[in-house]
């Protein structure tokens, strides 16, 4: 049974959010556009008013009913849409079927329409005017342009489609049958649906992808509100007044988009293997950019209402954040970062739309900026250089040099096909060690960016005389001397480095001390101090886990784990920094001794791993029990019983978790988990590694498997050795010494029942090891009068024995043996220095961003309470001169 129902309900919603985002804009613009006639009557200017919120708020309950239809579809398994059967499957858990929503760029699309709408709601409560005197009204002009963003949004999940090739926008309720219109399946049988869906990719299966896509959407949503004010303030001739209301929302956008961005570079540091939380990604680069130029935006802002030079820098740089924010999705999106990002979306034929999109916001925003520019007054005197405009400005100005060099480097597939759409090849590539490349200028660019914050704090809080740069001496003595210990303790040679490590500690030293005098008087002003020390203490962090990270998974035994071109690669650089551990062998690594202790899987609702070979597969099974197995023996943790033998288990199928078992020095044992994802979109041999990590107060250490053996591979086994001999007789079985000790009678065969007249035996081998022994026991076994035999496994040996033939006459048994490659891993291991000052320095930014917006909107409030209690006066008629 097809469910069109719930599709129709929810494309329908796609309609009106569309149609009323056009009303909304039409009626606000109308407001924004009213002369005398329309402000003198009251009673058509409320209606207009009335006509504006409430399309808006219509429309922000249609994109809640679009969230509500999709949400629904997805988790109901309505297979027979196309977007719930690409992006989920019953195997996910809740909180992935949650995560699966924004998945697609459909849904990540509808996310930032989504918090869109809940912003719009929250702009027009706090800054609704309904007075008739026309006196800075933010309300109408600002929602103008926010509505207009939202018919634009909502225009890219219409799906609406002209002939055969021009479309507007992708539907999130398109049927399978109608996206794969040519697959055989539907020609047999239109109304087919598939029994289970294509499921997650793996590596999004983890919970910072559950709340990584709604911050950094929110953030994307953010942007929007400054542009808005900004448009507003041009379009009514205010070029200055705009930056009150507009303040607390930049800063506000500031930490949640830099909160995004880092919580995807701790996703990248907890699921992929490139070792670790920033790659400089062409996807990673393209949300980068914005939130620079955002924060630059902020600090042009704060000189704006002093300096002419600061308040053109602040409009240019509000507007640009927003476009560099479209910039980003239309790069994302299109398809065209397909090769050289391992991130970017394919294209769904929303390329052009998503160009015109851009264009039309940049054309709007570049033609208001030209058309008013002459109302920016000029500064009346030059700004001296002891000035704190002066620095707040050179600061700004960094953030923007920094942010051009990553845009400029991440556009190179964007100049090649502007090359080729004008007849011309430019070929440019991307450099061949991005990481190099990029570290190159933004470690100086940094260091220059540390050294402003401490300057500029000094100034801006008048700690400095007139004319007069004493006053940082002291701040300055101090960090050189903690720093030069730091290079010396750190053995720090690089010039870069230590000058962005000189840098960041005189960033720290200066804001603290400004910090204590501004907490003495008000610790409400100490957000700027608070955000700068934020800052200095992530850039030491990224110094030191980045730059002197070191690899403790050294290979001193002198041979090639692998051939293969990525282990040969860079002078043998992967042959030399992994190890190879074999299963229950104990290997010696960089002061730890490490045991590989075999393959473990999860099991729903069992707190801990469980061995692979407790649970056997339901291969082949229904789609409700596609993924779950038979618990081969009772499955306790800590004497709690989860499960019976042979109870049916819900496993996670795609993960695959390696045992490895470190020794310290002093005795103390812990255990990590690295973990392998087998899935078939993965790519050849459908195996991705990701890390397990251990957080210790200065560093962590992070280990990854780099090469199993094949998982999809049975394995191998030698012809079967034959053995003749009596018991306590002594034999070699694979380069091990065998002892077959007796025979012992049972009655319990694993999957085989014995009767009354049945009877079976096991022999007792023993197989010493250099470090222990194993005992194995292989069945003989007569029931019904018919003879079997029982071999047994033993994956650290590489070895399967069987008890052939008993002979009663001679005493004598017989075994049969087969060896194969002993389970093993390819392990790599690196510490990663004082990371955790990263995440310290993350929080503490976050802490001075919220008190900074705290404050600025409280000041806005205060004005625009005291504006609003303003008498209304009437207006006055212009002068019309009749020929």
């Amino acid at each position: 049974m097809i469910h069109t129902t719930v599709g129709q309900i929810g494309h329908l919603f796609v309609i009106l959010s569309f149609v009323t985002a056009l009303m909304a804009t039409v009626a606000y613009l109308r407001i924004s556009l009213a002369g005398n006639d329309l402000l003198q009557n009251k009673r058509e200017l409320t209606q207009w008013r009335w006509l504006a919120r409430g399309a808006f708020y219509v429309h922000g309950l249609t994109i809640m009913g679009i969230v509500g239809s999709l949400f629904y579809i997805i988790f109901n398994n309505y297979y027979e849409y196309h977007y719930a059967w690409s992006y989920s499957s019953r195997a996910l858990p809740a909180e992935y079927v949650i995560s699966s929503f924004w998945h697609g760029q459909e849904g990540s699309f509808l996310l930032w329409l989504f918090w869109n709408a809940i912003l719009g709601v929250v702009l027009i409560q706090t800054n609704r005017d309904d007075r008739t005197n026309g006196t800075r009204q933010w309300e109408a002009p600002m929602m103008t342009v926010f509505a207009l963003v939202q018919a634009f949004l909502a225009s890219m999940i219409l799906g609406v489609v002209f002939g055969d090739t021009f479309k507007i926008g992708s539907s999130p309720f398109l049927l399978l049958r109608e996206a794969m219109p040519d697959a055989p399946i539907f020609t047999s049988n239109p109304n087919y649906v598939p029994e289970d869906g294509k499921g997650m990719n793996p590596l999004l299966q983890n919970y910072w992808m559950v709340i990584h896509p709604p911050t950094l959407f929110l953030g994307y949503a953010t942007t929007l509100i400054p542009f808005a004010f900004c448009i507003a303030g041009l379009w009514k001739n205010e070029p200055k007044e705009w930056m009150r209301p507009a303040l607390p929302w930049a800063l506000f956008s500031a930490m949640v988009l830099g909160v995004g961005i880092l919580m995807g570079g701790y996703w990248a540091y907890e699921t992929l293997n490139f070792g670790g939380y920033w790659n400089w990604d062409p996807v990673e680069n393209s949300v980068l950019v914005p939130w620079l130029v955002l924060v630059a935006a902020i600090h042009a802002m704060l000189i704006g209402k002093k300096s002419s030079t600061g308040l053109k820098t602040a409009i240019i740089l509000s507007v640009s954040s927003f476009l560099l924010i479209l910039y980003s999705t239309f790069l994302t999106r299109s398809g065209i970062l397909g090769n050289s990002s391992v991130h970017s979306f394919t294209d769904l034929g929303l390329s052009g739309q998503l160009l015109i999109y851009m264009l039309a916001f940049m054309a709007i925003a570049i033609v208001l900026i030209a058309a008013k520019w002459k109302l920016i007054e000029k500064d009346e005197e030059e700004t001296s250089v002891y000035s704190k405009e002066f620095w707040v400005f050179i600061g700004a100005i960094v953030l923007c040099l920094a942010s051009f060099q990553v845009l400029n480097t991440t556009s190179f597939p964007v100049y090649n096909k502007i090359g080729e759409a004008f007849g011309f090849n430019p070929n440019i590539a991307m450099p061949a060690d991005q990481v190099a490349h990029f570290n190159k200028f933004q470690v100086w660019f940094f260091a220059v960016i540390a050294v402003l914050t401490g300057i500029g704090q000094y100034i801006w809080w008048r700690k400095t005389a007139k004319n007069n740069l004493n006053a940082l001496i002291t701040p300055a003595i101090i960090s050189l001397v903690i720093s030069g210990a730091l290079i010396a303790y750190g053995n720090i040679t690089k010039p870069a480095f230590m000058a962005l490590l000189t840098a960041s500690v005189f960033a720290i030293v200066a804001n603290s001390s400004i910090l204590i005098g501004v907490v003495r008087g008000n610790y409400k002003l100490s957000g700027g101090a608070v955000t700068h020390i934020g800052a200095a203490l992530m850039l030491l962090g990224v110094l030191f886990s980045s730059g002197y990270s070191k690899i403790v998974s050294i290979n001193n035994t002198g041979l090639l784990i692998s051939k293969s071109e990525d282990f040969t690669k860079n002078d043998n650089k992967e042959n030399k920094e992994n190890v190879i551990l074999w299963l229950n062998q104990p290997q010696k690594m960089s002061g730890y001794l490490l045991t590989y202790r075999g393959k473990r899987i999860e099991i729903r609702g069992v707190p801990d791993y469980v061995p692979r070979d407790w649970v056997e597969p339901l291969v082949g099974a229904s789609p409700e029990f596609s993924y779950h197995g038979i618990a081969l023996q009772d499955i306790e943790q800590n004497g709690k019983l989860y499960h019976k033998k042979g109870d049916t288990v819900a496993l996670h199928p795609e993960n695959t978790y390696y045992e490895v078992e470190y020794r310290e020095p002093g005795g103390k044992v812990f255990t990590l988990f690295p973990r392998g994802q087998i899935n078939e979109q993965m790519g050849e041999g459908g195996f991705l590694p990701s890390p397990d990590i251990r957080r210790m107060p200065g560093k962590d250490l992070y280990t990854y498997v780099a090469t199993v053996p094949d998982p999809n591979s049975e394995g191998t086994w030698s012809p079967a050795e034959t053995y003749r001999i009596a018991p306590r007789d002594t034999f070699f079985v694979n380069d091990y010494v065998a002892v077959f000790d007796n025979i012992e009678q049972t009655r319990e065969i694993d999957g085989t029942p014995l009767g009354p007249n049945d009877a079976a035996v096991k022999a007792v081998v023993r197989v010493l090891d250099k470090e222990r022994e194993y005992v194995l026991k292989p069945a003989f076994i007569i029931k019904d009068r018919l003879v079997g035999r029982k071999a047994e496994t033993n994956d650290e040996l590489g070895l399967r024995l069987q008890l052939d033939e008993i002979d009663p006459r001679t005493g004598l048994f017989t075994f049969s043996a087969n060896t194969t490659q002993r389970d093993y891993i390819v392990m790599k291991a690196k510490e990663m220095p004082l990371i955790n000052l990263l995440w310290i320095g993350t929080f503490v930014l976050v802490i001075g961003f919220s008190m900074a917006a705290v404050r600025r909107y409280r000041e806005f409030t205060k004005m625009r309470d005291k504006d609003k209690k303003k008498p209304v006066v009437a207006v006055k008629q212009p002068t019309v001169n009749r020929i």
